[in-house]
């Protein structure tokens, strides 16, 4: 299936408004790159969500005073489509000289607009600076296995560069700060840090980073990353359970955190990591 990204604003010179304007959120549909994921397409072997962390959101209060927040908004990875993040971006940059009664109510236009966009139902939460802890740096204290001393030579993804150790099921969380990927469109390098829980037989830790590194070269949206390390990992190492979360350095004041698991009772962490 060929996608055209002709339409998206990414990439694009774009002119930046100040007021409100819903027609600015762009749609994606998953189906455009989940035809290209290993195993069945219609079959999905994950659930999970897409978060996101806005942190340039602001508006007009009643008295026409600027307000600022970060905003916090989620839908689940079964939605039809994503919301592009330029599109995003551009469409929050809209609030910049809009009057809004309260956040409660700009809150609710928000999942609202993204919803009708994304095709299904949105949580959105806007934090001041007095909800400053929430949105504190917690590094994840799982294991990081990017010290391992290892030769890499690919940088286009091999799923056959994972294998697992013969041994006892086990249940293991990694972690790895060296996932690298590129914009499909504007070719710009997307940064993230990577968080891998499992059970199963042992994966072998050195093939598990020189999988993540084969990543490098490779173009493609946040989620679609994600979901593409999910799908491998489970058919190459065959885990009783799954769950991986990215969590990606903001571009444009977005940054995207996509999750996928195995199992419904899997949670996130929905902890901001260093770069973030």
């Amino acid at each position: 299936m060929a996608i055209d990204y002709s339409q998206l604003p990414l990439g694009k010179q774009t002119a930046y408004c100040d007021r409100y304007d819903p027609a600015l959120l762009v749609a994606v549909p998953r189906a455009q790159t989940r035809h290209a994921l290993p195993g069945d397409a219609l079959t999905l072997p994950f659930c999970g969500h897409d978060a996101w962390t806005g942190y340039e959101l602001s508006w007009l209060g009643h008295n026409g005073k600027p307000q600022a927040a970060t905003l916090l908004l989620q839908y689940d990875a079964r939605t039809p489509a994503i919301v592009e993040s330029k599109s995003l971006k551009l469409y929050l940059n809209s609030f910049n000289q809009t009057p809004a009664d309260s956040a409660v109510a700009l809150q609710a236009l928000i999942q609202h607009d993204v919803g009708n966009i994304v095709g299904g139902t949105v949580q959105a939460e806007i934090l001041s600076a007095a909800d400053e802890p929430r949105l504190a740096i917690r590094p994840w204290q799982d294991r990081c296995i990017d010290a391992l001393d290892i030769t890499i030579d690919r940088y286009e993804i091999d799923a056959g560069l994972l294998h697992c150790q013969a041994g006892e099921i086990a249940e293991q969380t990694v972690v790895s700060h060296l996932l690298r990927s590129n914009c499909p469109v504007t070719a710009q390098p997307d940064w993230a840090s990577v968080r891998i829980h499992y059970r199963g037989q042992p994966i072998d830790e050195a093939s598990l980073l020189r999988y993540i590194c084969s990543f490098r070269l490779h173009q493609g949206f946040h989620e679609q990353c994600i979901e593409r390390m999910f799908c491998d990992i489970w058919q190459q190492c065959r885990p009783e359970r799954l769950g991986i979360e990215g969590r990606f350095t903001r571009r444009g004041g977005l940054d995207i955190n996509p999750f996928r698991a195995s199992h419904a009772d899997m949670q996130a962490t929905h902890a901001r990591q260093l770069r973030q």
